[in-house]
């Protein structure tokens, strides 16, 4: 008898470039002389595909062509009996002990990803779509969809793979019956078996954790127990290059593994074929995405259209018959819902899983229909927002920190289109309020009645308002508030609205043009009671004025933005010019500052020490220093010159004194005192006269100086104390008189800009 074939090998060096397929030789075989020659050079990528009549040449005295350690059955994961057979390989390796810590890190990885599965399935009603309905109501629509798509072509593809492996297998054992190449062989999702048929399951909460469980920690088992049964087996060169060696030990023979081989492929293929039908229908029956609803399969029925889909993707790819280039992408569809490494497996092909993932994720973000259910991305936003308010904690903000959170206040005067629930421009002006668009607006809106009976309009109106500020691409959150009057309702959000110091800390609101034709008592009045609600409060208040001229994102604008610096504001002026001209519409103007001062004031010295400010601001800007007299300096009381336009001053007296005799005549007759707005107030004609010549006097210099401006900014005056809210309105008046375009502002207690960095 010829003694056993002995096998050779070349050592494969780092340096080699070729694959080297390693064929035993036969001594005195007619291969000895193409053997003897040395190994053969096979170019990379080519088929090395190992033929079955191979393990048979002992007998049969066939030449080899292919390798004996090629396995065409490598099983990444847990997945179905022919994964035992891959350990084989892996003993042979790394030996027992190493395999037993690989093993045991693996089946820790799915004992963790198993206690996932089973906390999110125990947390509520299941229905069907498996790890898609699981993954979409944890973490949202976006992504469920899509991961889940993902999901399903990975499974869809696999049932194809399964099924190539059991003709595979197949032909091993009848290598008569060849017909197909190729075949690398993955499978990652046994312990999803349960949750992909989750609809069919009678008790989701219950079926899928114990059943996912105990296949988990079997499994497992049994795979320890092969680890030291294959150690035992044999040496570490018979389970490298013995393909046949449990077939050879099989009890009572071979057949037993091929057939289990065949039955564990088959039925996984069967799984894949079942599962994916269900999970695609279940996508479709969110109505998330439009497109998939010929998907669609009513509760109960049978996934038709979506099998007949799967299947026509299997038998494609059964075709095709060879799915190495694609399995990889396949094994990265799996692993995105373990959420596992995959870089270390293939980069490229994690890139393209990656890319396709998020392509469809941000279609869903565009096209896809909101779910109506929670996901876990709110909760974990909600729980960040909560620890950064408690960091925050309740102290004076430094000004290095201070951002504007501006209140707008939507609607206070004036009427708008039902269907407009928010000025238009008071929306982009609050976007100019924000550096880059960035950061929180509040806008507020008072609806005038009784709770009980306007509760269902008010909330009818915030929806409306929410969904206004989304088309104007407002970073901001809508509120209605329902009071018996705007001055009650403003005063209960000035005190309550926001949380530690995420409060609004500005006050937005449109100038009352309007007043005059509208109602000469009640805007007024209400008016007042803002400015006096924030003054207290200790809010910031910007009044606009001009608001359907101010420019959009779309016209540019060239020229000056004129502050006129008249109190000490906590910088806030400043940091409006500033934040304006981060803006397209204004980046191409140039700043202004003018401080008023009266006569005896020393010019120059003010004009050092402000421009001595900016520069430690970092801000520039030209500064004008501006001198008027006082009221009690000017001789002519009367209204000025000419050129300032006495008319309008005299205009102005009059209606007050008119309007102030017809309230003595309402109090004589009633006999009581003078009254308005349910305050008692005194009426000192001197303060008026004098408050209506300072702002007489303001008009001219604004209009002197920049009348061709973008944009003006004044420094508000608070109201009188005691003064008629008719008085306070004409005072106004009379300070925006023929100026098209003025932010009216008034600051802080506190600075709201530094000169530290």
């Amino acid at each position: 008898m010829r003694p056993a074939p002995q096998q050779r090998y070349r050592t494969v060096e780092s340096h080699d470039r070729a694959v080297v397929q390693m064929a035993p030789m036969e001594f005195g075989s007619s291969a000895d002389a193409s053997a003897s020659a040395g190994p053969r050079y096979i170019k990379p990528g080519t088929n090395l595909r190992t033929d079955a009549r191979m393990h048979m040449a002992s007998s049969n005295g066939r030449s080899f062509n292919g390798s004996q350690g090629d396995s065409k059955l490598e099983l990444f994961g847990f997945d179905s009996l022919v994964n035992i057979l891959g350990l084989k390989r892996i003993v042979g390796m790394g030996g027992v002990w190493q395999s037993l810590v690989l093993v045991a890190f693996c089946g820790s990885c799915t004992f963790l990803t198993t206690i996932s599965l089973s906390a999110i399935a125990t947390n509520g009603a299941m229905k069907g779509g498996g790890p898609y309905y699981l993954i979409g109501r944890a973490l949202g629509p976006e992504v469920g969809v899509s991961i889940g798509l993902c999901f399903f072509l990975g499974n869809a593809v696999a049932g194809a793979m399964y099924v190539l492996g059991a003709v595979e297998t197949f032909l091993d054992a009848v290598p008569s019956a060849e017909l197909f190449q190729g075949l690398y062989f993955p499978a990652v999702t046994g312990i999803m078996a349960g949750s992909n048929r989750s609809a069919s399951l009678k008790d989701t909460q219950r079926s899928i954790p114990t059943g996912t469980l105990h296949a988990t920690i079997s499994t497992t088992m049994m795979y320890l127990l092969s680890v030291f049964l294959f150690g035992a087996l044999s040496t570490r060169e018979g389970l490298l290059t013995d393909r046949l060696l449990c077939a050879a030990v099989a009890w009572p023979s071979p057949a037993v593994v091929y057939a289990g081989i065949i039955l564990s492929t088959l039925g996984a293929a069967l799984q894949s074929l079942t599962g994916a039908p269900r999970l695609l229908a279940a996508i479709a029956n969110d109505d998330i995405l439009p497109v998939l609803n010929y998907f669609k399969a009513y509760e109960g029925s049978e996934p038709h259209v979506a099998t007949l889909f799967t299947s026509f993707i299997c038998i494609s790819c059964v075709i095709i018959g060879n799915l190495d280039v694609i399995t990889p992408t396949i094994t990265m569809f799996f692993l995105l819902c373990y959420a596992v490494i995959m870089f270390m497996i293939s980069w490229t092909f994690t890139v393209v899983s990656l890319a396709l993932a998020s392509l469809i994720y941000y279609y869903v973000s565009l096209k896809g229909k909101a779910g109506d259910w929670g996901d876990g991305f709110k909760s974990a936003y909600f729980q960040l927002a909560l620890r950064s308010l408690r960091s925050m904690g309740a102290n004076q903000v430094h000004p290095k920190n201070w951002y504007p959170i501006p209140l707008i206040f939507c609607r206070p005067w004036g009427k708008l289109p039902e269907d407009v629930p928010c000025h238009p421009k008071l929306a982009d002006f609050a976007n100019c309020m924000k550096k880059k668009g960035r950061g929180m607006s509040i806008f507020v809106s008072i609806i005038d009645g009784d709770y009980h009976e306007s509760a269902e309009d008010a909330k009818t109106a915030c929806r409306q308002l929410s969904a206004y500020i989304d088309y104007r691409r407002c970073e901001g959150v809508a509120e209605i508030i329902v009071a018996p009057s705007t001055s009650i309702g403003f005063r209960s959000i000035v005190q309550t609205m926001g949380l530690g110091n995420l409060k609004p800390n500005i006050v937005v609101m449109r100038y009352p043009e309007i007043w005059r034709r509208e109602n000469l008592t009640q805007i007024p009045s209400t008016f007042v009671s803002i400015i006096n609600d924030c003054i207290t409060a200790n809010k910031a208040v910007v009044i606009v004025k001009g608001l359907d001229e101010w420019p959009n994102e779309y016209q540019r604008q060239y020229g000056t933005i004129d502050l006129y610096w008249i109190v000490r504001d906590g910088g806030l002026m400043l940091l409006l010019s500033q934040l304006l001209l981060t803006k397209e519409s204004f980046e191409s103007c140039k700043i202004q500052v003018f401080c008023i001062a009266e006569e005896d004031t020393e010019a120059e010295e003010l004009k050092a020490d402000v421009k001595k400010f900016l520069y430690d601001l970092r801000m520039q800007a030209d500064v004008i220093v501006v001198t008027v007299k006082s009221w009690e300096a000017d001789p002519d009381r009367s209204g000025g010159s000419k050129k300032d336009d006495p008319e309008v001053y005299r205009s102005a007296q009059s209606r007050i004194r008119t309007y102030i005799s017809q309230l003595n005549e309402a109090a004589e007759r009633e006999r009581r005192p003078l009254m308005e707005g349910g305050k008692q107030v005194v009426v000192d004609e001197q303060k008026v006269e004098k408050f209506l010549y300072t702002m007489l006097k303001l008009n001219a210099t604004i209009l002197r100086h920049s009348r061709m401006a973008v944009v003006v900014l004044v420094s508000l005056p608070p109201p009188p104390l005691n003064h008629l809210a008719y008085c306070y309105m004409e005072y106004m008046d009379l300070l925006v008189e023929n100026i098209p375009r003025i932010l009216i502002v008034r600051g802080y207690r506190r600075d709201v800009v530094t000169l530290f960095t």
